[in-house]
C-alpha cells in the first residue's frame, strides 16, 4: 500500500536564507507471507513517503521466494543546503530484503549561508529476518556541510550486511575536498544493547584529516558490516585470503560484528572490494549466493 502524506507548503522551507530546508521522508515495511512457495515470500506491504523520496516496484531476480530487491530513489540526485532526508525501514520476522540505489549520491557545496543538510536512516530487522543495505557510493563535493546518521536495530537472530562508501572531493576534476565539514554517526544494537557505536567528523581544516594517525589525506573511505554469521572467525580468514592483498583495507570482528574498512584514493577500488566481500559473505550469512542488482550494471 502506498500512502501520500500532505504537508503545509508554508512549512516546506522553499526559501534562500539561513532557515531554508526541504524535508523528504520514506517509510518501508516488509513482511514474509506464505503464498504456497517453497519458502515464505517477502512482500513490500507498507510504503509511505513525502517529498522527493520514492521506491520503484519490488523486484525478485532471485526467484519468487527469494530476496525482495528494492531501489531507493531520490530524484534530485544529491543533497543541498537545507535538505533533510529521513529513511525508516522495517523487515518483519523471517523476511529478507535488499535495498540499494540506482546511482552515486552527491553532497553538494553549501550555500552562502553555510546551511547544512542532513540524512537519517533507521533500519529495523526482526527475529530471523535479513536486511542487506547496499547503497551506491556517496560523493562529497568541496564545501559540502552536513551530517549522516545510520541506526540499525536488530532483534534476536536477525541478520544484516551493509556498507557505506564515501568519496571526498572530485580529484579527477582537480576539485579536492578542502572546505566544508561532514559528520557521520553509526549505531547498531541487538535487542536494545549497543554492539557498535561510532562517530567521526571529516573536517579538511583539522590536522586529523591529513595526519598519518587519522585520515592521512585519503580521499575515499568505506565501511562494511555484517552481523549474524555462524562462524565469524572463518569469514574473517576467508576475506583475508581472497580479497586483494594491500594495506588499504583491514577486517576484524568485535561483539558479534564483522567490520571491513577501506582507506585510500580510489572509489572504484573501494566499491570492488566491498562488492567482492559481499559475494563471499552473503552465502555464509543467508545460505544464498550473491545476486548482483541489475541497476549496478547500467
Amino acid at each position: 500500500m502506498t500512502a501520500y502524506q500532505a504537508f503545509d507548503i508554508a512549512d516546506s522551507g522553499h526559501r534562500f536564507d539561513p532557515e531554508r530546508r526541504w524535508a523528504a521522508g520514506l517509510t518501508l515495511g516488509f513482511e514474509a507471507r506464505d503464498e504456497g512457495a517453497a519458502r515464505p515470500v517477502t512482500r513490500l506491504v507498507r510504503r509511505r513517503h513525502h517529498g522527493p523520496l520514492r521506491v520503484q516496484r519490488p523486484f525478485y531476480p532471485e526467484g519468487r521466494d527469494g530476496c525482495c530487491h528494492v531501489y531507493l530513489l531520490h530524484p534530485p540526485g544529491g543533497l543541498v543546503s537545507g535538505d533533510q532526508l529521513h529513511i525508516d525501514v522495517a523487515v518483519a520476522e523471517a523476511g529478507h530484503a535488499l535495498l540499494t540505489t540506482p546511482a552515486a549520491a552527491k553532497l553538494y557545496k553549501a550555500d552562502s549561508h553555510g546551511v547544512a543538510w542532513s540524512q537519517q536512516t533507521r533500519l529495523r530487522v526482526a527475529r530471523d529476518a535479513v536486511l542487506e543495505y547496499l547503497p551506491q557510493e556517496t560523493i562529497a563535493f568541496d564545501g559540502s556541510r552536513g551530517s549522516q546518521s545510520t541506526h540499525i536495530e536488530l532483534a534476536a537472530n536477525a541478520r544484516t550486511l551493509g556498507w557505506e562508501v564515501l568519496a571526498l572531493g572530485r580529484p579527477a576534476s582537480n576539485l579536492p575536498f578542502v572546505t566544508g565539514a561532514l559528520e557521520q554517526r553509526f549505531q547498531l544494537t541487538l535487542d536494545g544493547r549497543p554492539l557498535w557505536l561510532e562517530r567521526q567528523r571529516l573536517d579538511p581544516g583539522h590536522r586529523r584529516f591529513h595526519g598519518p594517525w587519522g585520515q592521512g589525506g585519503a580521499t575515499v573511505q568505506a565501511t562494511l558490516w555484517a552481523v549474524g554469521l555462524a562462524d565469524e572467525a572463518e569469514a574473517v580468514e576467508t576475506l583475508r585470503q581472497q580479497l586483494p592483498g594491500h594495506s588499504r583495507w583491514a577486517v576484524t570482528r568485535r561483539r558479534g560484528v564483522l567490520l571491513l574498512r577501506y582507506l585510500g584514493q580510489d572509489r572504484n577500488e573501494a566499491w570492488r572490494l566491498c562488492e567482492r566481500a559481499w559475494h563471499l559473505l552473503r552465502p555464509r550469512l543467508t545460505g544464498r549466493s550473491a545476486h548482483t542488482p541489475r541497476i549496478w550494471l547500467t
